[in-house]
């Protein structure tokens, strides 16, 4: 590999982290304790180096390095300052929680910084050994958070299975990219898609691979029927490890779900479109039913993602019909706006269950938000605000993520699917109300006053606005939107 083929300044983002993350793993042991500054404030200001590397590099054109086996575009640009922003939301509302569970250690901050470097390189991979590089980073740094509070029987039970499910679907991901290897010769995932176009390979190889990365693909989004890990490792997490996997790994399982399926299986669109049209109605309805019996608020979210994700596999299934590509762009933009209004949502939800939450008080069940409107009306006004949102309802985030979705399918004559869609919503919107019902019409159980901290406190209500604003004037962000996978699918 010649100097010319690595272009470091692509990945330029990534580089920073890396030199971040052992700064402040010197930092944390090297520093002493009086002028010791607090692992939180060090996992933050870790992530200005990154952020600054990945605005600079905004509104230029798509770049490779590695021999192309990474890419920088404006696909990737968006996805990670997303990331970046669902991490330090989640460090923020996690502040008082992990002092008060003893987790407010630098190995906590860390291992949630490696996570983030495993989602960066998910997000920029163009070869099927890169995806895998960062699927595995960011997976191992998730199991060993959850199970970082190892005197918690519930969470080193919520880890164990989380590791050997996620083992599971590491095997099925590494099965299909074998197959894909072996009919293509290839690991590019441009050189795949041209091997295919080129009739280079057998159809049938292909259609073998596909099956087992789509398995694995589900695993990671958390769909139907590769859900089961999700309500187990989500209840039984403590929450601020909770909100690590809810929220960033969510964009980085978009992201490779978007470089494999559509950038190099492209030319077997007809046969993953198919599986994907089979987990998204069953997510649909496994999600929306069985969250309505739930009395624990995460579990509730877990079920609720299982829903949510299904409406991200009906974007990314409604961009090809028939070798037809000229709805893709429309088609693709729609979910990845869908995978960010969910990522938004969902930070304001567990993040309030986490503001919530005091020494030896969870405050993971339904009933536990019972009167909040007495105690703290702002903090009911943001849940509500989010529940609403995941609800569709407008004139929120998730309405115009709704409506851009199922006008997708609408477009290629998928109507059946889109009035699926469309009744299992109003199913899910019951548990969504229900919370609500809690919030305001329910006498108060707990006189404990509710005294986030003030970073905390802000964070939370630009959280709120941020889903009303984009609700009410969606415009920008659905733009970028579009213009990213525009550029992804030109280059």
């Amino acid at each position: 590999m010649t100097f010319e083929h690595l272009n470091l300044l692509a990945a330029l983002p990534e580089i920073a982290l890396l030199a971040a993350i052992c700064a402040v793993l010197l930092l944390d042991i090297l520093l002493p304790q009086r002028y010791a500054v607090s692992s939180r404030t060090l996992g933050l200001l870790a992530l200005i180096p990154s952020l600054a590397a990945t605005l600079w590099q905004l509104g230029s054109p798509t770049e490779y390095a590695f021999s192309r086996m990474y890419v920088a575009d404006a696909f990737g640009h968006l996805l990670k300052l997303c990331a970046y922003i669902a991490l330090a939301a989640t460090l923020i509302y996690a502040g008082r929680y992990t002092r008060d569970r003893q987790m407010a250690r630098g190995e906590f901050h860390v291992l949630a910084l490696f996570s983030l470097l495993g989602q960066m390189v998910m997000i920029s991979a163009n070869n099927l050994l890169v995806v895998y590089l960062g699927l595995e980073l960011m997976s191992l740094s998730l199991y060993a958070l959850i199970a970082l509070r190892r005197d918690e029987p519930v969470a080193n039970e919520a880890a164990m299975k989380y590791f050997v499910l996620g083992a599971l679907a590491s095997g099925f991901l590494l099965y299909g990219m074998s197959m894909i290897y072996g009919g293509a010769g290839s690991l590019d995932h441009g050189r795949i898609a041209s091997a295919f176009a080129d009739g280079q390979i057998s159809r049938t190889v292909f259609t073998f691979g596909v099956v087992f990365i789509v398995a694995g693909l589900a695993f990671k989004l958390g769909a139907v029927p590769f859900h089961m890990w999700l309500p187990d490792v989500y209840d039984g997490s403590p929450t601020a490890s909770t909100l690590l996997v809810a929220a960033g790994p969510k964009l980085a399982a978009f992201a490779i779900a978007f470089r494999l399926l559509v950038e190099a299986l492209i030319g077997v669109s007809a046969d993953w479109q198919q599986m994907l049209m089979v987990l998204a109605v069953a997510s649909l309805a496994v999600g929306n039913i069985v969250a309505i019996a739930q009395s624990s608020f995460k579990r509730m979210l877990a079920y609720s993602t299982i829903g949510q994700i299904a409406f991200v596999l009906l974007g990314l299934l409604a961009g090809v019909v028939d070798g037809d590509t000229s709805t893709a762009v429309g088609a693709y933009g729609s979910a990845l706006f869908y995978i960010i209004t969910y990522v938004l949502t969902t930070l304001g939800a567990f993040g309030l269950v986490l503001l919530l939450a005091r020494h030896g008080f969870e405050a993971d069940r339904i009933e536990d938000l019972k009167g909040l409107n007495q105690r703290s009306p702002w903090m009911a006004l943001v849940m509500l605000i989010m529940m609403f949102s995941f609800a569709g309802i407008p004139p929120l985030m998730g309405f115009y993520a709704k409506l851009v979705v199922l006008k997708a399918l609408i477009d290629v004559g998928q109507v059946w699917l889109a009035v699926t869609a469309v009744l299992f919503a109003l199913i899910g919107a019951f548990y969504y109300v229900r919370v609500v019902k809690v919030m305001y019409f329910d006498v108060a159980t707990d006189p404990a006053r509710i005294d986030p901290e003030p970073g905390a406190r802000a964070t939370m209500a630009l959280n709120g606005a941020l889903v009303l604003l984009f609700g009410v004037l969606p415009g920008p962000l659905i733009g970028a939107c579009l213009e990213a996978v525009r550029q992804a699918l030109g280059s």
